[in-house]
């Protein structure tokens, strides 16, 4: 499917213009484009509310190479710009996730429906070119896949390396890998009770202080206090817009993306923060009926005076669930 597909295109204006106006205005030719500018369809992004879309185009460079466009709001009710002044990193992380969707189901033929399970995401970010400006940021992706998998002709999984760039300047880089799997897999390596119309996420818990973890709202924080110090229940809200965008049957990745981010901020005490980087591992799929705990251990940094890290896991029924190394800059830089 070429991305062309949702172009608008030029005619369409004229005849509009035509309609309400008999005589020719010479500011109209300012509003002239060959094309307008949306997002692509929501069903290819696995989203429910078109506002949670961040994609705008994509375009085939050949059989391993594609160029993606996105833009991101100025303001977001989840992915609250960093001290009213940078993106919010954590929306690197989710336009990266979209654009392997995408093209998966556009360019790789994998039918909706299938399941996708992301096994790694690593996130590098270039602060000085995410900086909230006077307009949303617009922002070409270049996205280059490899160990591509096939299982009866059609795509099992496939890794794949994510340039962001924002007016010819690196914001961010990212690796991804992911599997999908039929329905019919899908169910049978699932439980059978989370396919059950009683099926219910654990009851919702207390959120810790938003200052502590870097969020501004009590709504947003996915951490609940449980007595330890830099040790937390993961707070479920399934009635989040964003994180809860749809009906799911286990915890979203990106949840767990904002534990990461959140565990970090209260090990390194910042009331507000900013990742330098991210790199996380989903060891399994983790359920919504059973308590999750979520762990930070400050690393420290690996130089003297470098970049500070911390270690943040979660762990359920006794098993590893994720685990993600997460980097800032020293405090004074911050």
């Amino acid at each position: 499917m070429s991305a062309s597909t949702f172009h608008v295109e030029r005619p369409a204006i004229a005849a509009y213009q035509a309609a309400f106006t008999a005589e020719p205005r010479p500011d109209l030719a300012a509003l002239r484009y060959p094309t307008l500018t949306t997002t692509v369809p929501k069903e290819l992004v696995h989203r429910a509310a078109v506002a949670e879309v961040m994609l705008t185009d994509w375009q085939r460079e050949d059989d391993t190479r594609f160029r993606v466009e996105a833009q991101w709001p100025r303001s977001h009710s989840f992915f609250t710009p960093i001290d009213g002044e940078y993106h919010d990193p954590l929306m690197v992380a989710e336009t990266i996730r979209q654009a392997g969707v995408l093209l998966a189901h556009a360019e790789f033929g994998v039918p909706f429906g299938h399941q996708f399970l992301i096994r790694e995401i690593a996130l590098t970010i270039h602060p000085e070119h995410l900086k909230v400006r006077q307009a949303p940021a617009s922002l070409d992706i270049e996205i280059t896949c490899f160990d591509t998998k096939r299982r009866g002709g059609c795509l099992s999984g496939m890794t794949y390396e994510s340039v962001i760039r924002r007016e010819g300047r690196v914001v961010a880089t990212g690796r991804t890998s992911y599997t999908c799997v039929s329905p019919a897999v899908y169910e049978r390596v699932r439980p059978a009770r989370v396919f059950a119309a009683d099926h219910r996420p654990v009851p919702l818990t207390a959120p810790t202080a938003p200052q502590s973890v870097g969020r501004l709202s009590p709504a947003d924080v996915v951490l609940s206090p449980i007595g330890h110090s830099n040790r937390w229940q993961l707070r479920l809200n399934s009635r989040h817009p964003v994180l809860f965008d749809h009906p799911v049957d286990h915890v979203p990745g990106m949840l767990l993306l904002e534990a990461a981010r959140q565990g970090a901020a209260a090990a390194l005490n910042r009331s507000s923060f900013l990742p330098l980087s991210i790199t996380t591992e989903f060891k399994r799929y983790t359920e919504l009926d059973e308590p999750c705990f979520i762990e930070a251990h400050r690393l420290g940094p690996a130089t003297p005076g470098g970049d500070e890290r911390v270690r943040v896991t979660g762990h359920q029924g006794g098993g590893l669930s994720f685990s993600s190394l997460v980097t800032a800059a020293p405090d004074s830089d911050c």
